[in-house]
């Protein structure tokens, strides 16, 4: 498998044999998480569920930043302490990711639970006289490392002129970077410098470090995260361990609206749980994995409800298989069900092109439906297909939703009973029972000479 790295601009190989270590760099949980979260986080779920696939050993660690002024001010409103604010916010994020199908990470540290982890740090780095304290904390001097600005490509001049650059009088160069802040307000600490809390980028540098070594496969998150947040972490680290941070750098592209960045003044944030009340997790999952990862999409209601009609489809061939009978030739199929498993591969070996490998997924899905459509589909091609369709589904991390033995029993009671009523031309009756049926959420589909049906998900905003 090959992977864009953003720091050599070149795919590197991503032998998946082994153990593969990755970090994420998680949320600032000071608000409810939203779609660009969800987007950054899905594309790394179906990264794991892939590389698993293929027999890797993945160790995924993803953080929550739970020290933050963005937090300190929420708490200072709500006349709360800033624990009560993470709190509340990480267990919101777990609900909101369970509910997207996301398999948990390996571990999820917290920045609080590692303030000796990051001063350990400082201290290698103060030692080393690549750090010096001020009188407003202790700052990682930018000058000390010469390949600064190597991640985000952008020149010490460029960077100057148009970085997000926190100003500050005692820093002794205005790229400098805090790694720990004084402060006597809660939450902060005592440190050999002085009381205070961890600047944001010695937060990842030293969880990643400490979960996954000095020199791990994989450093993912956000395109937005380049500059400052990955590069002052390249800046720390390196200088930290003398030697390379990340094998390779993923960085996902934005979800914006209307061609512009989500952002509070703008009004224009959607929340994974807003959006969750109206499309399902499937509906989601296909459309933050409908372009490339790498590349920013529009977030869209229309694209949204466009992937209901195709859900729609995988749903009717996922019951139509399972309820297929009777037996027949395969060879024709089998040629092209395996022809789409090889093109779904493919387009994920090359640089997780989810968008790629979800047109050979639909591929596979039309092929079924027409042969339902044409009355020829058999248990013998099913057998085929199945596990190749399941295959697939669990990588994207679509989910069928459930249905019990005794809800099986009941709806073949109930479509017997109507076949009957068929036969007797008690058509009445027989509209009846498709009422109830319906009201289960089943459709039913009439073929020549039987009934199948399917559970539809039920999603909130579907338009008839």
């Amino acid at each position: 498998m090959k992977i864009q790295d953003t720091l050599s601009k070149n795919q590197k190989q991503l032998d998946t044999s082994g153990k593969i270590r990755i970090y994420v760099c998680g949320v600032t949980v000071y608000d409810e998480s939203h779609i660009g979260h969800a987007r950054t986080i899905i594309v790394f779920d179906v990264l794991r569920r892939y590389l698993e696939s293929k027999g890797a050993w993945v160790e995924i660690i993803q953080n929550f930043t739970d020290v933050d002024d963005r937090i300190i001010n929420r708490a200072k409103r709500e006349n709360v302490r800033a624990s009560a604010i993470s709190s509340r916010y990480i267990d919101n994020y777990y609900n909101d990711f369970d509910d997207l199908n996301v398999i948990r990470a390996t571990k999820y540290p917290k920045a609080t639970e590692h303030i000796e982890d990051m001063q350990n740090f400082i201290k290698s780095l103060v030692n080393k006289k690549i750090a010096y304290t001020s009188k407003n904390g202790v700052y990682f001097s930018v000058a000390k490392f010469p390949e600064y600005g190597k991640l985000s490509k952008k020149k010490i001049d460029e960077l100057l002129s148009g970085a997000r650059v926190e100003v500050d009088e005692a820093k002794k160069d205005p790229l400098d970077f805090a790694l720990w802040k004084f402060s006597n307000e809660d939450p902060s600490w005592e440190s050999p410098w002085g009381r205070g809390r961890p600047g944001w980028h010695i937060e990842c540098s030293a969880m990643s470090i400490k979960y996954l070594g000095e020199n791990f496969e994989i450093h993912g998150g956000g395109r937005d995260l380049i500059f400052p947040h990955h590069e002052n972490e390249i800046a720390q680290s390196e200088s930290y361990t003398s030697q390379p941070f990340a094998k390779i750098w993923m960085h996902v592209g934005m979800i914006t609206i209307n061609g512009e960045k989500m952002s509070k003044s703008k009004g224009n944030i959607k929340s994974i749980r807003h959006v969750l009340e109206s499309f399902s997790s499937n509906i989601i999952r296909l459309f933050c994995l409908s372009g490339h990862y790498s590349k920013p999409i529009d977030y869209s209601e229309d694209l949204l409800q466009e992937n209901i009609t195709k859900w729609r489809q995988v749903e009717s061939c996922y019951y139509e298989m399972n309820l297929a009978k009777g037996n027949g030739p395969t060879d024709e199929i089998k040629k092209i069900i395996i022809e789409c498993q090889n093109e779904f591969n493919s387009a994920l070996d090359d640089d997780l092109n989810t968008h790629l490998a979800l047109s050979a997924f639909f591929k596979f899905i039309n092929e079924i439906n027409q042969l339902v459509a044409s009355e020829t589909i058999t248990k013998s091609i099913s057998d085929l297909a199945i596990p190749i369709f399941e295959k697939m589904i669990y990588i994207i991390g679509l989910k069928i939703p459930k249905i019990s033995d005794e809800e099986i029993k009941t709806i073949n009671e109930l479509i017997n009973k109507r076949e009957s009523l068929r036969a007797e031309k008690k058509f009445q009756e027989a509209d009846r029972i498709r009422d109830q049926i319906s009201e289960m959420g089943i459709e039913l589909i009439d073929h020549k000479n039987r009934t199948t049906w399917m559970k539809k998900e039920k999603i909130q905003s579907e338009r008839h």
